[in-house]
Order: structure tokens, then C-alpha cells, then sequence
């Protein structure tokens, strides 16, 4: 194989994985902290990428700046659903287990509300922008400059959201509240907050996911479930509730799905599936699970 094919696979690759991994690491912060197995988590990726679509074709606003935008708009939707929905779900529910069956059809019923309406709205027809297309030669391989400001954002927001939870007081409390929730509830956690906060954490990583997308690819209104999908398998293969994992998980299976491509486009969402079905059968608790 030559270089240039290899360093297209790589580049490529980690593009794809630097989106696949803020994606998953926000569902894994859904479900690991707040326990909602969010299958509507793809419709934030498809609203933050049609919202930086209509700001920049309408209103000419830069996608880059739309991150400050569509990233607090999308927080505070994810933060008041939690709050309006879910708190009241678990206030209902007599057990963990009979509200994450609960929490998870009413996330079935917020995915159809949300592509319906997109839908309706947008229409079924792929949309698009140029942004940043200047192409850049690196050791031969030919790159579009979007794909590789992509590539560095997805890095940046990835390792600065870690060290959020990681250093910060709020991180603290979100990682005590993961570990035992009667305990930092004990300890002075705001169990309701937190829970609310991480939810609409998961939706902004979702949404900031989807600006960043948009600015390489075309997109869909029915694109969300497939990106779920592949969250899914990356926080499983990262390790449940390991964000660290979800990170690295992430650029691991861009990878993977990339060389799969370059040999059979066809077969990538199927080689998906066969490395989440192997990571069950072999190693469920995933690369960095406890």
C-alpha cells in the first residue's frame, strides 16, 4: 500500500473518529451519570448541524463561531428535557432498571418528534456548504483545510471536556454522582442538578459533533439513529461510562471504518456491527471499562 493511500486512510480516519468520539463521549456521560440510554442522542448531531447550516448559508455567521452558538443552544434543550421529562420519570419509577426501560421508549418517542419536525422544516434533501475547501498537500495526499480544522477542533473540545470533569468542581461532583449517588447526595451533591447538567453536557458534545460535521459532509434530517448506532459501539468498546475511553474509542473505530471503506464502502456500517458484537462476546467491559 502506498503512502498516500495509507496517510488518506489515517487522516481520514481520525476525522471521522474525532467526530465519532465527542459524539459517544456524551452519550456515555447520558448514560453513565444520568442513566438514559438516549437513542435520540443522533437528532442533536442532525439540529446542530442544520442549525450551523441555516446561520451560515442565511445569515453568513462563520461556522467556527457558530460552535458558541449551537453548543449553549443545544445544552439548555438537553438540560430542560432532563428536568421536564426524565426528572419526572425517575421521581415515577420504583427502580434504576424500570426508569432506564422508561427513559429509553420516551427517547424513542423525542427521536420521531424531533426528525418529524426536522422533516418538516428542512425536507428529506441533502443539504450543504462550501467552508474552508482550499485543499492542502501532506506528504501527497490531497486534504480539503475543513477536514483538518475539523480534525483539530473535535481534538481540542475532546480533551478540554475531560479536563472539565476531570479538574473542575462541577466535574467533581458529576464523577461522584457516577460512582454513588446516594453517597454524594450525602455529601452535598445536588443529585437533580447533576443529572440535568449531564444531560444536556451529552447534547451539547451532540450538537457541537454536528457543526463540525457539517462542515465537510452534506446532511440529512434523517441522519441521527446512524450516528446513535455508531455512539453506541464506541462507548461499549471505550468502556461504559469511560470518557477517556469513549475519546480514544472514537478515533479507534474511525480508523477501523475508514480502512474498511477504502477496500469495501459497502461493508463499513457492517464491520460496525461485527466489532460490537465481538467486543460483547470477548471483552463486554470494553477497552477502559471497571
Amino acid at each position: 500500500m502506498e503512502l498516500v493511500t495509507i496517510l488518506d486512510i489515517v487522516i481520514g480516519g481520525l476525522l471521522m473518529g474525532g467526530i465519532y468520539a465527542l459524539i459517544a463521549m456524551g452519550l456515555s456521560l447520558q448514560y453513565g451519570v444520568a442513566r438514559v440510554l438516549n437513542v435520540s442522542h443522533g437528532e442533536f448531531i442532525m439540529i446542530g448541524a442544520f442549525i450551523t447550516w441555516v446561520l451560515y448559508t442565511l445569515v453568513g455567521i462563520n461556522p467556527l463561531i457558530a460552535l458558541v452558538i449551537v453548543g449553549p443552544g443545544v445544552f439548555i434543550i438537553g438540560y430542560l428535557l432532563h428536568i421536564v421529562l426524565f426528572r419526572s420519570l425517575l421521581k415515577s419509577s420504583v427502580s434504576t432498571a424500570v426508569f432506564e426501560g422508561n427513559s429509553l421508549l420516551a427517547t424513542f418517542g423525542i427521536l420521531y418528534i424531533i426528525q418529524n419536525v426536522a422533516i418538516i422544516i428542512w425536507s428529506t434533501s441533502s443539504k450543504g456548504y462550501t467552508f474552508l475547501a482550499t485543499p492542502v498537500n501532506l506528504g501527497g495526499a490531497i486534504f480539503a483545510t475543513n477536514r483538518l480544522v475539523t480534525l483539530g477542533f473535535a481534538v481540542v473540545i475532546g480533551i478540554a471536556f475531560y479536563l472539565f470533569l476531570a479538574r473542575t468542581r462541577i466535574g467533581k461532583a458529576i464523577r461522584a454522582a457516577a460512582q454513588d449517588p446516594s453517597a454524594a447526595e450525602l455529601m452535598g451533591v445536588d443529585i437533580n442538578r447533576v443529572l440535568a447538567l449531564c444531560f444536556g453536557l451529552g447534547a451539547l458534545m451532540a450538537g457541537l459533533a454536528g457543526v463540525l460535521y457539517s462542515m465537510c459532509f452534506s446532511i440529512q434530517t434523517t441522519m441521527g439513529l446512524g450516528f446513535t448506532v455508531i455512539a453506541i459501539i464506541v462507548v461499549v468498546l471505550g468502556g461504559l461510562g469511560s470518557i477517556p475511553g469513549s475519546f480514544i474509542g472514537g478515533f479507534i473505530l474511525g480508523i477501523l471504518g475508514q480502512v474498511v471503506t477504502h477496500f469495501e464502502p459497502s461493508l463499513s456500517l457492517a464491520a460496525y456491527y461485527f466489532i460490537f458484537i465481538l467486543l460483547l462476546l470477548v471483552r463486554p467491559k470494553g477497552i477502559f471499562g471497571k
